[in-house]
């Protein structure tokens, strides 16, 4: 077991460490492990507290944290270590060498295989404004591994939308996760107006890294049980 002092600041790494039986010594408030100590979010981290702490690494994400905070913690003398996954591939591409510099060793995900479903989805994750997930975005390439294609894959990686806008594409499924909004029954009527509603896992979803191969599975296993 690595006795590296890691901080993260990003909630799919924390839980990636945690996989590799490395326990940071901090991490965000929006990871989910209550018991590590918490140096604010992901946009807005307490660079003190972290220079505080004399971790051996710190790592980021390029989509979750702020280039300025980064440049904080590098001028503060700090190693800094960030990844930048935007698809599926990203996460061999790139998680061997955190593995490396962590002491662990990342498995490589299984290759991919012919779809079992060719289809079209809409998938909302904010509301008031409606927004939807886009592209690039590691979400979108983990649907298109399940034979799901985003239907505003074209529009920019979280683009503001309408329902309105959202039927017109006629999608053939709304995958609604609960974060970072949480969609659920509530809103079941609202979304039916675009297509059948399919309720996900927002962490299987959205989040990536150690998660990712079971997550596979657990969204194909919904939507195989929709369909059917």
């Amino acid at each position: 077991m690595s006795t590296a002092r890691v901080v993260s600041l990003v909630p799919s790494l924390t839980e990636t460490l945690l996989a590799w039986g490395l326990s940071p010594v901090a991490c965000t408030r929006f990871c989910e492990q209550e018991e590590l100590t918490h140096v604010g979010g992901t946009k807005d981290p307490d660079v003190g507290a972290i220079v505080a702490l004399a971790p051996d690494l710190v790592v980021m994400d390029t989509e979750e944290n702020r280039l300025e905070d980064h440049d904080a913690l590098r001028a503060a003398g700090l190693v800094v270590h960030a990844t930048s996954i935007r698809s599926i591939e990203d996460l061999d591409a790139q998680l061997p060498a955190l593995a490396e510099l962590v002491g662990a060793t990342w498995a490589p995900l299984p290759p991919p295989t012919p779809a079992d479903r060719a289809m079209s989805a809409f998938v909302p994750i904010w509301k008031r404004p409606w927004m939807a997930l886009g592209a690039p975005t590691y979400a979108t390439s983990l649907l298109g591994r399940l034979g799901i294609n985003n239907v505003f894959a074209t529009h920019g990686p979280y683009p503001e939308v309408t329902l309105e806008e959202a039927a017109a594409l006629v999608p053939d499924v709304v995958i609604a996760p609960d974060e970072p909004y949480r969609f659920g029954e509530r809103h079941r009527a609202e979304l039916e107006q675009v297509a059948p509603v399919r309720f996900v896992d927002g962490a299987d979803l959205l989040w990536w890294g150690a998660r990712t191969a079971a997550a596979l599975d657990r969204l194909r296993a919904v939507l195989d049980d929709s369909d059917g």
